[in-house]
């Protein structure tokens, strides 16, 4: 499959705790997308509920099956949805989750490995972490879903570059950092242009970095979406501070000359990481088993 196809990045500014709210702003944000002919429509963290949650968080989760969710699903019969929102589990724990929806169904939840606790972030308090980074077979190619600090782990990024990802779609609520300086841009800006640059040169795909706008509980968030080539390059982004629909096509051609100028997923060696990790966690049987497929 050949990934071609046109993408938009919704850079808005959700309510915090207004599910009914930012349901309406969704809706009115994929009009906005289709208008366009988008095929793919991502939103940032927590788009439903906004981030700051704390002790609203479990009032604001849903299941799956919930009409919300179930009213957004229903929109991806035209082109595939990605929204971040509270997932209440079975057992009553609470995810900070994206999910994918295409054809109207749901093709994949992505819950956030990685909670920040530092700083002005208490995810931890809050969350559940999720345990995986699979990877979403979509129609339109194969995704890698990052939310905000998962991308920050560069072995999340990896172990989905070994499962074929064609483009990360990292969504976040970053706040700005380095407003008080009298630096060209903030630090926060800085920092995730390098790493987008980075994730996606090292690991070649498309990164596609959805970030919010607007002011919550003290915080500003910067905004400033983007979308990066396979070699490192940004080749779109949103400007700062404003919500904005950022609209790139995404194309088969950058990924094929990426990978074919530098084969660093031919050359990957996910069999001594094993070899390496088993040493380092002092696990018996994993090392022998990586010791055996050393020798076979």
């Amino acid at each position: 499959m050949s990934l071609d196809c046109l993408a938009a990045l919704c850079q808005f500014k959700p309510a915090l705790g207004d599910l009914k709210s930012n349901l309406e702003k969704h809706h009115a944000w994929l009009e906005r997308a289709e208008a366009e002919k988008a095929d793919l429509v991502v939103f940032p963290e927590l788009s439903l509920s906004g981030y700051f949650l704390r002790d609203i968080t479990q009032d604001s989760g849903l299941r799956l099956n919930d009409p919300i969710i179930q009213d957004l699903v229903a929109r991806s019969k035209g082109r595939s949805i990605v929204f971040g929102f509270v997932e209440e589990s079975d057992d009553h724990r609470f995810y900070n989750s994206m999910l994918f929806a295409e054809a109207g169904e749901i093709l994949h939840v992505h819950r956030k490995v990685h909670l920040p606790d530092y700083g002005i972030f208490e995810e931890g308090r809050y969350f559940a972490p999720g345990n995986s980074f699979d990877v979403v077979q979509s129609k339109l190619g194969r995704f890698g879903i990052l939310t905000c600090e998962d991308a920050w782990h560069l072995d999340s990024a990896w172990l989905q570059f070994l499962q074929g990802t064609d483009a990360f779609l990292i969504p976040s609520a970053s706040p700005a950092r380095g407003v008080d300086t009298d630096a060209p841009e903030l630090s926060s800006q800085t920092a995730w242009r390098t790493l987008n640059s980075a994730i996606s040169l090292f690991m070649q795909a498309w990164v596609l970095h959805c970030n919010r706008v607007g002011f919550e509980d003290g915080a500003m968030y910067w905004g400033a979406s983007s979308i990066t080539s396979p070699f490192g390059f940004t080749d779109a982004e949103a400007p700062g501070e404003e919500e904005h629909l950022l609209l790139h096509r995404l194309s088969e051609d950058p990924l094929r000359r990426a990978r074919i100028f530098t084969p660093l997923r031919r050359d990957a060696r996910p069999d001594l990481v094993r070899l390496h990790l088993a040493r380092l966690l002092q696990d018996p049987d994993a090392l022998k088993a990586a010791e055996l497929e050393q020798e076979g």
